[in-house]
């Protein structure tokens, strides 16, 4: 069985997102950017990753650069996966190590599927700006990030050029303070469906909040995503189109129930085995 998790926002959090103090108890370290504690997750969270039955191949799955990932101490240290998806899919850590071939094979789809990045740039250009974007980074030379002033973004302009990026072969997603702008080929179902084919046709629990994960979950036998975020906010839009199973909680104790749900699901898995 795999269990295959996005992380920010659905097992880490940030001060802003985690919904309680930094001084909550049941909290613990994740990640820290150039000496400053930057991230937490909750601490039964965390025990019950470091515990997860043997035949659990826990995967996580994070639109974070491969740098950025590796700055999760957490998954450094105390949780050390065999494969790790970074990138938005765009690679795939093996042990830690680049796996190259899935790399090349990415670029090759998007030479097929996708127009280049710089065009996209360009078609995006007349909105962005200094008044609502306060940074910009081409991440593995494969997407786009902008961190954003969301309630300065000129909403009625982007969703337009959002609207035309299907053509482009690209997509959007609005995460907080940041917009992703990312090739339909960088995609987490991909990404987890190839390391599946490595480990064995396994079930697959998957869990995300945001619409960058919804390939993911789509893809997935089980699914699970916490009651914040795009998809919760989609879900409360358009309640028949978001099929998932959400968290009863919010912020940073979601986790909590993410890891039991992976392990009630498990247990059935276990039982019907038996039976």
């Amino acid at each position: 069985m795999i269990f295959a998790s996005d992380l920010d926002q659905t097992l880490i959090y940030s001060r802003r997102s985690m919904g309680v103090s930094e001084d909550a108890s049941g909290l613990v370290p994740a990640e820290w950017i150039r000496g400053e504690l930057s991230a937490f997750m909750s601490g039964e969270a965390l025990h019950q990753l470091q515990t997860l039955p043997e035949d659990i191949f826990f995967i996580p799955v994070t639109t974070r650069t491969v740098e950025q990932y590796q700055r999760i101490r957490i998954f450094q240290q105390d949780v050390i996966p065999a494969y790790a998806i970074t990138s938005n899919g765009g690679n795939i850590l093996i042990d830690g190590e680049v796996d190259l071939s899935w790399n090349k094979y990415v670029r090759s789809q998007l030479q097929q599927h996708s127009v280049e990045a710089v065009e996209v740039r360009q078609m995006f250009g007349d909105v962005l700006n200094s008044d609502w974007v306060a940074g910009e980074r081409l991440c593995d030379d494969l997407f786009f990030a902008f961190v954003i002033h969301r309630d300065r973004m000129p909403i009625e302009q982007v969703t337009e050029k959002i609207e035309a990026l299907g053509a482009l072969g690209w997509e959007a997603s609005i995460q907080g303070r940041k917009l992703y702008l990312v090739p339909s080929g960088v995609n987490k179902r991909a990404a987890v469906e190839h390391v599946r084919h490595q480990i064995g046709n396994v079930p697959v629990i998957a869990s995300g909040d945001s619409l960058l994960d919804r390939c993911l979950l789509d893809f997935a036998d089980y699914a699970i995503a916490p009651r914040h975020g795009e998809l919760y906010r989609e879900k409360q839009r358009n309640p028949d189109m978001i099929p998932y199973q959400f968290t009863e909680q919010s912020g940073i104790f979601a986790a909590d129930e993410i890891l039991e749900y992976v392990r009630s699901i498990h247990h059935v898995a276990i039982g019907d085995a038996v039976s």
